[in-house]
């Protein structure tokens, strides 16, 4: 396991870049099917990094709780080299209700990852709809605990729940860099 922080790369003010992605449930998604949505919060995520898994819950209580959000997993990882991160295992993870997010997405080719600067799982992006746009307003971790096996100081995910209850509230979040720390993405090798 190579341990990585999240670097930026999309700036603050920065439209997300598209995708057509497909579910574990055989759908395309796009950005379009969430046009509906006040923020999209979109998590390069994994089935197997134990960093990503720390975290599931977090994201799951995010997507029932936030109707107005859009809660996106994008799993990137070489699943020939990782086959525990294939879209099948995907599945699996979504049918037994170990991920409930509103959409998990594949994003084989790791195209989607390099255009938004993915480097680690989890590596989260929350995106605010402002004048009918998406822009960037935070990229950073969930919250202080940047170890599996570490409690955060506050609700999980409370950092980019802070981030989220601005936005909603018409407010304008705290958009500091704190990166998120996990298992880095598993490129393919070219």
């Amino acid at each position: 396991m190579a341990l990585e922080e999240s670097s930026q790369e999309l700036a603050v003010g920065a439209s997300p870049p598209s995708f057509s992605l497909p579910g574990p449930d055989g759908t395309e998604y796009s950005l379009s099917d969430f046009a509906d949505a006040r923020g999209l919060l979109i998590v390069f995520t994994c089935n197997h990094c134990p960093y990503a898994q720390a975290k599931f819950e977090a994201l799951n209580a995010i997507a029932a709780e936030y109707d107005e959000i859009a809660t996106i997993g994008i799993n990137p990882n070489d699943a020939t080299e990782y086959p525990d991160d294939s879209l099948e295992r995907m599945g699996e993870l979504v049918a037994d209700g170990t991920i409930a997010y509103d959409a998990y997405l594949r994003d084989e080719k790791q195209e989607i990852a390099r255009a938004y600067g993915a480097t680690c799982t989890p590596d989260p992006f929350f995106f605010a709809k402002r004048d009918g746009e998406f822009e960037l307003v935070y990229h950073g971790r969930l919250d202080d605990a940047m170890s599996p096996d570490t409690i955060p100081s506050g609700e999980p995910g409370f950092e980019i729940r802070a981030v989220i209850d601005d936005v909603l509230a018409g407010n304008s979040p705290d958009t500091a860099f704190r990166p998120s720390r996990g298992c880095s993405i598993k490129w393919r090798e070219e």
